[in-house]
């Protein structure tokens, strides 16, 4: 299993030994919005889900901590989410970053979830600490460095389904149980800026009280295969 650690203010580090990881989706506050959006995609030929949001089981060992993701092919991207980790004694919330298969993705979502890693930060909030400012924390990401650095993604957690919402959903199903981790689903990108990038950095800033978690990774194409 994959144990990942987590640096929380005024505590000892956090180790948390990943048993289930789950990927929400189409999760926007505004289901309106998530609908226009399934339509587009369905017309790039990635099939509808029966009913949103969603949520995709994925394989824990996909849960990462990692400077770099090694991919198969051009055509794989990031998404800037949050993510609720269930501690023994707690739930923490801190940045993630779905990376994608997009290639994949118009044959199954579930397919293309499991085909990346979902990226986290090394560094984590009480859930309890930001619980009466949530909507306004920002989550922002970028792609490429230096000069090519360009946002790609802006927006708030007020744009998504809340983290209560989901931990009810955790205890309807009988996971709200230490080892859980779950993604927020993601915010829209901004039009024009290519995805297909070759560094992902995602951010959640606390306006209120100046603290920021951040996370990025290098994408990093396999070697050819043979035959």
């Amino acid at each position: 299993m994959t144990t990942l650690t987590f640096e929380v203010a005024d505590r000892d580090p956090v180790q948390v030994t990943i048993s289930q990881l789950l990927n929400a989706g189409y999760a926007g506050r505004d289901q309106g919005k998530v609908q226009a959006h399934i339509d587009e995609l369905a017309e790039l030929g990635v099939p509808a889900p029966s009913t949103t949001p969603t949520l995709y089981p994925v394989s824990p060992y996909l849960a990462r901590q990692a400077s770099e993701v090694d991919v198969q092919h051009a055509r794989t991207s990031g998404e800037a989410e949050w993510a609720l980790v269930i501690t023994d004694d707690d739930v923490l919330l801190t940045v993630a970053c779905d990376h994608t298969d997009r290639d994949l993705e118009v044959h199954g979502v579930a397919w293309s979830k499991n085909a990346g890693p979902d990226v986290l930060g090394n560094q984590a909030w009480r859930l309890a600490d930001v619980a009466d400012h949530l909507d306004d924390v920002r989550l922002r990401g970028w792609v490429g460095e230096g000069d090519d650095r360009r946002l790609i993604q802006d927006g708030t957690l007020g744009d998504l389904l809340t983290p209560d919402y989901w931990l009810e959903v955790l205890r309807d199903r009988g996971l709200h149980r230490p080892g859980t981790v779950l993604l927020s689903g993601t915010v829209q990108m901004i039009e024009g800026v290519d995805q297909f990038a070759e560094r992902w950095e995602v951010e959640l800033s606390d306006e209120v009280t100046g603290r920021v978690i951040s996370q990025a990774y290098d994408v990093r194409a396999m070697a050819q295969p043979i035959g």
